[in-house]
């Protein structure tokens, strides 16, 4: 059974940094695209970023482009999320997801999903 496991979130200040992670196991990490979605106080689910397996695309919301970066690392079976320059607007619960395939900003395209992880940008 596949499993995926955040970390790194936490409070940090307004033009900060912090680098999510995101493990997986339960099978092979190659051939599965990897996604970051978020989800705010009050709001819905968002798409953040999506990596191919490859970790040769790469994809992002406008939100979030110039200062979000997505990678992998196929070895460790660990996707990462680097947030620079962050604002309070990306508050929120961080999700990784996985599916067989291209990556996708469609969160039902997704067939695995982590318990998330809390990020908390202060002003």
């Amino acid at each position: 059974q596949v499993q995926l496991v955040e970390s790194g979130g936490g409070l940090v200040q307004a033009g900060g940094s912090l680098r999510l992670s995101c493990a997986a196991s339960g099978r092979t990490f190659v051939g599965y695209a990897m996604g970051w979605f978020r989800q705010a106080p009050g709001k819905e689910r968002e798409f953040v970023a999506a990596i191919r397996w490859s970790g040769g695309d790469t994809y992002y919301a406008d939100s979030v482009k110039g200062r979000f970066t997505i990678s992998r690392d196929n070895a460790k079976s660990t996707v990462y999320l680097q947030m620079n320059s962050m604002k309070p607007e990306d508050t929120a619960v961080y999700y990784c997801a996985e599916r067989r395939g291209d990556p996708s900003s469609w969160q039902r395209a997704y067939d695995y999903w982590g318990q998330g992880t809390q990020v908390t940008v202060s002003s």
